[in-house]
């Protein structure tokens, strides 16, 4: 059974930055698919980024492009979130998920690309 844990979120005011880390285990990490998503209190959970198993491709959302960077590590079966001049409107719980299928050429960018999730970790940016 693949078990994803975030760790990385916490409390920063606008403009400043945060490194989410997702550490796999139980799966094929490095043939995988990973992405990250949240949810804020009231809304549906959305995409945020996703990178292909061989890290040569990568998505974001429009509304975090330029200011996220989605990377792996697969020799540390880790993928991270760093995030850049953040804003009180991304606050939420970001999600790890991963794609069970492996090898997969396309990168999905919705929830229903992905099988295996975290349980999340909190960011909260003050104004």
């Amino acid at each position: 059974q693949v078990q994803l844990v975030e760790s990385g979120g916490g409390l920063v005011q606008a403009g400043g930055s945060l490194r989410l880390s997702c550490v796999a285990s139980g799966g094929t990490f490095s043939r995988n698919t990973m992405g990250w998503f949240r949810q804020a209190p009231g809304k549906e959970r959305e995409f945020v980024a996703a990178i292909k198993w061989s890290g040569s491709s990568t998505r974001y959302a429009d509304s975090v492009k330029g200011r996220f960077t989605i990377s792996r590590d697969n020799a540390k079966n880790t993928v991270y979130l760093q995030m850049n001049s953040l804003k009180p409107e991304d606050t939420a719980v970001y999600y790890c998920a991963a794609d069970r299928n492996v090898l997969r050429a396309v990168v999905s960018q919705t929830l229903y690309g992905y099988d295996y999730w975290g349980q999340g970790t909190q960011v909260t940016v003050s104004s």
